[in-house]
């Protein structure tokens, strides 16, 4: 399996598009990969159930690379809020562990679809709408942003997401200025990642059935490929955000993710 040439390009093309498109408009590839890593894991004769624990435990992974790589571009900008990261960071790695080792294992893979198809279809929502929260308050003490980054590194883990969706908005509605708070949301993507994956890789050591090169849930092929492809493709998708007119693709992509949506919507109902 791990060396059909069909796959291998499959697999390249997804890290392309996904890279380009994180760059561009700011997302983070899980959205669109999960879907697709479904799909290719489908094709491979994994089971619908496992296939969809997979693809989430496999698109996370991806983004411990793609993080580092839109970190060290924002950091250079001076974008990032590290004190911001220091006060979250704590909080999104036990939400990302109680995640991906405890809740993760015991959720049906049809739950964990239908969660995902309804996470994308709001997300794909408010970026249709180009919704923005109104600012309202100052960020909270320590209590406050040990909680929002439980929240955060939770539903991460849920979705294969690096947290942006929810980090983003939060930063935002804290009067956080919005390229530090996208900077910042970058910046969490590596905690979120890598504490979830080594809770992906200790809870599915003893799962049956997984396919050949799987570490836990973890696809290996698939996330070598991938991660190797959207790391260099993430700074020509910055770069063309200046050039292109990212309201309006935004509005496009938000159009792909509820066909993505419907999707996934399609493969927990027939689990």
């Amino acid at each position: 399996m791990m060396f059909d040439p069909t796959l291998i390009l499959e697999l390249a093309a997804l890290g392309i598009a996904t890279g380009f498109l994180a760059g561009l408009l700011g997302i983070g590839g899980g959205m669109v990969l999960v879907p697709f890593l479904t799909y290719l894991l489908g094709q491979q004769n994994v089971a619908p159930e496992l296939a969809v624990k997979m693809a989430i435990a496999t698109s996370m992974a991806t983004i411990i690379f793609t993080s580092i790589s839109s970190v060290r571009a924002h950091h250079k900008r001076g974008a990032v809020r590290w004190s911001l990261v220091k006060g979250l960071a704590p909080g999104i790695v036990l939400g990302s562990l109680v995640a991906s080792m405890g809740v993760f294992a015991f959720l049906k893979g049809t739950f964990l679809a239908l969660f995902f198809a309804g996470f994308v279809g709001f997300s794909a929502t408010q970026m249709f709408l180009d919704k923005k929260p109104a600012p309202s308050r100052q960020v909270p003490g320590t209590a406050g942003l040990l909680g929002a980054g439980g929240v955060i590194g939770f539903l991460s883990g849920l979705v294969g997401a690096g947290g942006g969706f929810v980090s983003v908005p939060f930063m935002a509605w804290c009067n956080i200025a919005i390229h530090n708070a996208v900077a910042t949301s970058a910046a969490l993507g590596f905690p979120i990642a890598l504490a979830n994956v080594i809770g992906y890789v200790i809870s599915g050591q003893n799962v049956p059935n997984l396919p050949e090169y799987s570490f836990g849930y973890l696809w290996l092929p698939a996330m070598v490929v991938i991660a190797c492809c959207s790391v260099f493709m993430a700074p020509l998708g910055a770069s063309a955000a200046h050039r292109l007119p990212v309201k309006q693709l935004k509005r496009v992509f938000a159009s792909i993710l509820y066909v993505l949506a419907a999707y996934m919507l399609y493969k927990g109902l027939s689990i």
